[in-house]
């Protein structure tokens, strides 16, 4: 079963983000098309007051504070990473605290102090107190009005305000989410997300969302699952020792007598502990790398399967690329595992006949983003049967946790009294709200003139659509009418979101970067940068890497938007997709010396530039007339080494062989080429699934 799946298979914490996040690992043993992921800030009350005589402790992870940071951050808001503590804790706690997530929470209707013990205040005693959240959103939003004012923008409401940090935080969490699967090629979306923790609930249906996910899975112990995970933990011994051979079929026989004799060991170890055969399973793996890398990857060898072709597909799945070269073993490497207690028993309940849905038992006025006040029904899920379905709004609310369905998702209780919650069937939109939100949802980088402008007919639309379009493609700069940055308008809220996006977008390449370097000056001494482009070659993001590389490489980006641009030598051949930039030189084409190279790919939508990616890398040796690229004694540019202005590395897609004789010796050109290589992976690196393979016979 799912559930007994999930809790078994619990085995590590990752602690992120100063303690703002907790992420659960699943053990590789947990069906691939579920992706356990914890996202909560804090775990919320183990039991309700009045079902007990002694008053709760509160189990809390980090509160992340709220603040709203202008005007030298462009009145970006921040949630984390500082945090308010378990004490003072939160506003609600009535301690003296300060504005968290949790005050959000509240303010929204998204918990309600009603359900909590009185366990709060100096003495311990009082409830929740939603009064003084609500009276500190409004002295931050008054603060954030006056800010921007000056821009004349539409003054914010205290839930467009609290909605807005929701969102952030919702970002903040995807960010890493994004990074751990992207970074080994998985697409979140093709997955279940499974979340746990008094809070995740609040915030499943919009992470879900934001990642494309269409399921979420809740476990019944969802608000105490860490401590349920500990107590039935599987017991895992490993045994690992080097082979250092080559990975072919005369070494299988080998290979497979050395796993067995460590499985042997392994088990031994956990029969000592009491553990029985029938509890005592055994998986078997190789530690594999191509012949001149560094970068291993533990390969599961099944039974009568081939180990090479696992590895390729791993690689590929992980990079983005695979290599025509020998494959090593490292290692060999088993893994036991003692399978421990199951979970508590529980009496299945019968989805034959389903009763009808209980009446609720409270209402609730609950924020949603982009449409505003709901009335939203309060469900109890010891109320609820198996198989009964609850159509969102609404709120599932327990001893430990709270639930929040989001309009557009159903959540439907199954036999193990689990929630499973998925887009809504029938595809319909929100009912009208109380109040309408008028949030935007976009970046708008134009003069705010009007609030509510008048229509205009859907020919003009398209025409104006358009024209925005081609204005998008020209710098910042010209898209003003007095070319005046300062009057710019961005929304606060959908800045910090796009911030975030776009950074995490810049530090996955420099990850995937350093993972499939085998340069030292990469992989070691990180002389390497990645950033992120608009259309016109203007920095957008860039991850905290070298600042002189990344004061160089915005005009490196435009120099080549110019040079196959209208007018420029290029012009002909142009950009298509599938094309990947090469180019050092420091005097024409924004270069800051020759050993820097380099490599831009732009990225296209419906055949147009929208922004580009580029890496750049120190790399050791590129010609010249000594060793090292750098002589002391060189006059002319070309002395040092290849100086290259405009070179398409990879043209619609195939990898390019260089037609033009360079002023490098053969075995430069061979790991020069391997070292652009990776450079390729890293501008692919943060969507690897959905990037063209590229081979490279290096």
């Amino acid at each position: 079963m799912l559930a007994s799946t999930v809790a078994s298979s619990l085995q590590g914490l990752l602690l992120a983000h100063k303690g703002t996040l907790v992420w659960w690992q699943l053990r590789s043993a947990l069906p691939s098309q579920y992706v356990a992921v914890l996202i909560t800030f804090h775990c919320q009350l183990t039991q309700r007051n009045h079902r007990r005589k002694h008053h709760q402790s509160v189990a809390l992870l980090a509160l992340p504070c709220l603040a709203f940071v202008s005007p030298c951050r462009a009145g970006l808001f921040a949630v984390g990473p500082e945090s308010c503590r378990a004490h003072p804790g939160p506003v609600c706690y009535k301690k003296g605290g300060y504005l968290a997530i949790t005050d959000a929470n509240l303010a929204l209707g998204r918990i309600l102090p009603e359900t909590f013990p009185k366990i709060f205040g100096p003495k311990e005693n009082e409830p929740l107190d939603a009064t003084g959240t609500v009276s500190a959103f409004e002295e931050l939003t008054a603060a954030i009005n006056a800010s921007e004012e000056s821009a004349k923008k539409p003054a914010k409401t205290v839930d467009e305000v609290a909605m807005g940090f929701i969102q952030v935080a919702n970002e903040t969490m995807c960010r890493p989410i994004r990074a751990l699967t992207q970074m080994k090629g998985y697409d979140a979306s093709a997955h279940v997300l499974a979340c746990f923790g008094g809070a995740g609930g609040q915030h499943a249906c919009a992470i879900a969302t934001a990642l494309g996910m269409k399921t979420i899975f809740i476990h019944r112990y969802a608000g105490v699952l860490s401590a349920v995970g500990i107590q039935l933990a599987d017991i895992v011994q490993e045994a690992q020792e080097p082979a250092a051979v080559e990975l072919t079929f005369s070494e299988f026989p080998g290979l497979q007598a050395r796993l067995v004799g460590l499985a042997a060991i392994a088990a031994q170890q956990l029969k000592q502990q009491g553990f029985k055969d029938r509890q005592i399973s055994v998986e078997h793996y190789l530690n594999l790398r191509y012949s001149g890398t560094d970068v291993a990857v533990m390969t599961q060898w099944v039974e009568g399967s081939d180990p090479a072709a696992a590895f390729a597909a791993t690689y590929q799945r992980e990079f983005g690329f695979v290599l025509d070269r020998p494959v090593v073993v490292d290692d060999v490497r088993v893994r036991a595992t003692g399978r421990a207690a199951d979970l508590p028993a529980v009496q299945a309940l019968s989805t034959n006949s389903i009763p009808p849905l209980p009446a609720p038992a409270l209402n609730s006025s609950t924020y949603f983003e982009g449409v505003g006040r709901m009335p939203t029904p309060v469900y109890m899920l010891d109320q609820l049967a198996g198989g009964q379905q609850v159509q969102g709004p609404a709120l599932l609310i327990d001893n430990i946790s709270t639930i929040l369905i989001e309009p557009g998702w159903d959540a439907t209780i199954t036999a193990d009294h689990n929630v499973c919650i998925g887009v809504s069937q029938q595809q319909q939109h929100p009912p009208q709200a109380q109040q309408q939100s008028q949030q935007p949802q976009h970046l708008n980088l134009h003069h705010h003139h009007q609030q509510n402008p008048p229509q205009a007919p859907p020919q003009q639309q398209q025409e104006h659509q358009q024209q925005q379009h081609l204005l998008l493609q020209q710098p910042l700069e010209q898209q003003l009418p007095d070319g005046d940055l300062g009057q710019v308008e961005c929304d606060p809220i959908q800045l910090s979101i796009f911030a975030h996006r776009f950074m995490g977008i810049a530090e996955q390449m420099g990850r995937v970067l350093q993972r499939t370097s085998i340069s030292v000056n990469i992989k070691e001494r990180l002389d390497f940068s990645c950033a992120l482009f608009g259309p016109d070659g203007s920095l957008v993001a860039n991850a905290p890497h070298l600042p002189v590389h990344l004061g160089a490489m915005s005009e490196a980006v435009r120099f080549q938007v110019a040079y196959y641009g209208p007018g420029g030598p290029g012009e002909q051949e142009g950009l298509q997709e599938g094309d990947v930039l090469l180019s050092n030189h420091p005097q024409l084409a924004g270069g800051s010396h020759l050993p820097d190279i380099t490599v831009i790919t732009p990225v296209f939508n419906q055949g147009q530039v929208v922004f580009f990616v580029a890496s750049r890398g120190h790399h050791a040796d590129i010609g010249g007339i000594s060793p090292g690229s750098m002589p002391p004694n060189s006059r002319l540019l070309v002395e040092e080494g290849a100086a290259i202005v405009s070179f398409k590395l990879v043209q619609h897609g195939a990898f390019q062989v260089w037609t033009h004789k360079p002023v490098i010796d053969g075995a430069v050109v061979h790991a020069l080429l391997l070292s652009l290589g990776m450079a390729i992976a890293a501008s692919h690196g943060h969507n690897a699934q959905s990037s063209k393979t590229v081979e490279l016979a290096a």
